[in-house]
């Protein structure tokens, strides 16, 4: 039985970490990181409040919202005519802080 709850512990820490992996891959690009920006400072934003924030052009940032909306980032709801943008993972901010924090040596 210890050998099975061992495997099941290892599958667990296996997900755990394929998890980081997704966020960290997931919001390893400027503009996508620049979305985890303004949504913490203003929590739900349609497309074009994002690019005018951003100042970048609707047609990509959609692009990096759907792939953040996917990846399970961001979640989405219709109102009205637009869809409004909020982050689903708010740990995200944390590990971004941290990372701005880090006093690595590059």
């Amino acid at each position: 039985m210890e050998a099975k709850s061992g495997m099941l512990n290892n599958q667990v820490e296996a997900d755990r970490l394929e998890r980081i992996v997704n966020i960290l891959k997931t919001v390893a690009h400027p503009i996508r990181l620049g979305i985890v920006h303004v949504l913490e400072q203003h929590p739900r934003l349609s497309v074009t409040e994002i690019c005018e924030m951003l100042g970048t052009e609707q047609s990509l940032t959609s692009h990096h919202l759907q792939n953040m909306r996917l990846n399970g980032i961001l979640s989405v709801k219709r109102d009205g005519r637009s869809m409004l943008y909020t982050l689903k993972e708010r740990d995200v901010s944390l590990i971004i802080e941290c990372l701005e924090n880090c006093q690595c040596n590059m």
